[in-house]
């Protein structure tokens, strides 16, 4: 009975862990509304994801950079249209983060 019970709780935590990065997609990006400004492979306000991917290509800390631009927002790093801050949650802004590191 105990090892029922381990193998159920693995497979719970297994399901929160894969439903948790299944919502790092375009309906999490459409429900934070980005991609009003952003498309995958092209410009529309703000850069392609294709062309933040590629920036950020290589860099060991690209998911926690992109992270923190997408919660606070910025200016001057594609132009002088400013990004506004998202109200997204720490792990929504990494879940984001790493969708979008996703096309390359």
């Amino acid at each position: 009975m105990k090892k029922c019970s381990l193998f159920v709780g693995l497979l719970a935590a297994l399901a929160a862990t894969i439903s948790g990065s299944a919502l790092a997609n375009a309906e999490l990006a459409t429900k934070k509304n980005c991609l009003a400004c952003h498309n995958v492979d092209k410009r529309i306000v703000g850069p392609a994801y294709k062309e933040v991917a590629a920036k950020y290509a290589g860099q060991k800390d690209a998911a926690a950079k992109l992270a923190e631009k997408i919660q606070k927002g910025g200016v001057g790093a594609w132009g002088q249209i400013p990004m506004p801050a998202n109200p997204v949650t720490a792990d929504e802004a990494k879940q984001l983060a790493n969708w979008v590191l996703t096309f390359k």
